[in-house]
């Protein structure tokens, strides 16, 4: 039985693995000597065309699918659907073997339907539900993107208008999706959506997973500062979904979507180096190869950076070890959240003081101007995964127990709000 495989064998198992199926990375020394050679990418989102995107996004597949065939996909996740049923800290171990490896880059798409909707599904999926999506979800056969934010309604979730209206056995949809990761690329959405206009706003949602090539759905993609294209506006108009594509009870959308959210926040997996944009070992190279590790302020600044690192790191393992009951991540996922971003808009201004004029202009020096892209995309950020003061508010209210900010409109029907 693999629930009865020890810690060292399930290493020593996984590591006969990667040797057999992933090439190992250079060790620390060599890879030192290669500095100012190759790529070198501290993006936080991808600056790629639409087919090198495609690529990522194949590769990234592939290597999932590999990693199915022996469950170390879904570690933690029950084997009906794939995983292994293991506890948290055999992943741990699998993930932290694995970085020895050389593997396809992750893309956000890639974690959006591994990471978020897969496990959305198996909390609030229908058997059929599962039986149909879970396993291609995991192993990202298929792709799933997220329909949430809308115009005029970023923050504010709740507040969304993109109607679903019941007719018989489907339900018709019209209304506007934006900043929707990875549409362009996806076979299914989870849908957010209105359903009943005589209800407070956070009471009249009810959530949808979706085919995205169903009639009536147009998606566009927008281009913004930094180069790339990932994100997308999706239009709906008269498109019929069946209610057996419902996910969740009717009119209890916010659930589901604050599941999918506190998934999108929690970080307990992650070391403290951020998974998008520069880590802490760029940041520290960059210096070392201006000759600035001399520099007291220069010193000063990368301490902090690190310090910021450890105590996400430490926040991360900690919720991790909250999660060991099974229950989907709570508002400790929001500190989680917070102290990344605020990260890395840290290492922002600290780059920003190391590189200069280098930052804005190309020297043609290795490992430099290349900063911009983490410069450009780092205030994102603040917004995706619910935006800072969102992450504050749910900490000051769900863990601090303060009241909660006054809201003139709340008990009202949601038809009755003005809308912007």
């Amino acid at each position: 039985m693999i629930n009865d495989i020890t810690l060292n064998e399930f290493e020593s198992k996984a590591r006969n693995w990667l040797d057999a199926n992933a090439q190992k990375k250079q060790a620390v020394s060599e890879k030192e000597a290669e500095w100012g050679e190759g790529e070198f990418s501290v993006s936080v989102f991808h600056n790629l065309t639409f087919e090198e995107e495609r690529d990522l996004l194949q590769e990234a597949a592939e290597w999932q699918i590999a990693k199915s065939e022996e469950g170390y996909h879904a570690i933690t996740w029950p084997t009906q659907y794939g995983g292994l049923d293991l506890p948290i800290e055999y992943a741990r171990a699998f993930a932290r073997l694995e970085s020895d490896y050389i593997t396809p880059s992750r893309h956000e798409t890639f974690s959006v339907t591994t990471r978020l909707i897969a496990p959305t599904v198996l909390h609030y999926g229908t058997d059929d539900q599962k039986d149909e999506l879970l396993s291609d979800l995991f192993s990202a056969r298929i792709y799933c993107c997220q329909l949430f934010s809308e115009p005029g309604t970023g923050s504010d979730l709740a507040g969304l208008g993109c109607k679903a209206v019941k007719d018989g056995d489907e339900w018709v949809i019209n209304g506007q999706k934006v900043w929707s990761s990875g549409a362009q690329f996806s076979q299914w959405g989870e849908l957010i959506a209105r359903t009943h206009f005589d209800q407070p706003k956070h009471k009249g949602m009810t959530a949808f997973i979706i085919p995205m090539d169903l009639p009536g759905i147009e998606i566009r993609q927008i281009r913004q500062m930094s180069g790339g294209t990932s994100f997308n506006e999706v239009f709906f108009s008269d498109v019929r979904v069946p209610d057996n594509l419902r996910l969740g009870p009717e009119g209890e959308g916010w659930g589901v979507a604050l599941t999918t959210l506190s998934f999108e926040r929690d970080h307990s997996d992650s070391d403290g180096g951020g998974r998008a944009g520069g880590k802490w070992s760029q940041l520290l190279d960059t210096a070392k190869s201006l000759d600035l590790l001399q520099d007291p302020q220069i010193r000063q600044r990368l301490m902090e950076v690190y310090t910021q690192t450890q105590i996400q790191r430490f926040v991360n393992r900690r919720a991790a070890d909250l999660r060991k009951s099974g229950k989907p991540p709570g508002p400790e996922g929001s500190l989680g959240k917070l102290l990344w971003t605020e990260g890395m808009g840290l290492m922002s201004d600290v780059v920003s003081e190391i590189l200069g004029p280098r930052l804005i202009a190309d020297t043609e020096t290795w490992g430099t101007y290349e900063w911009g892209e983490h410069v450009l995309g780092a205030p994102g950020y603040r917004i995706a995964g619910g935006s800072d003061e969102i992450q504050r508010n749910i900490i000051g209210e769900r863990v601090l127990g303060l009241p909660k900010e006054p809201d003139p409109y709340k008990g009202l029907p949601w038809e009755e709000i003005p809308k912007n």
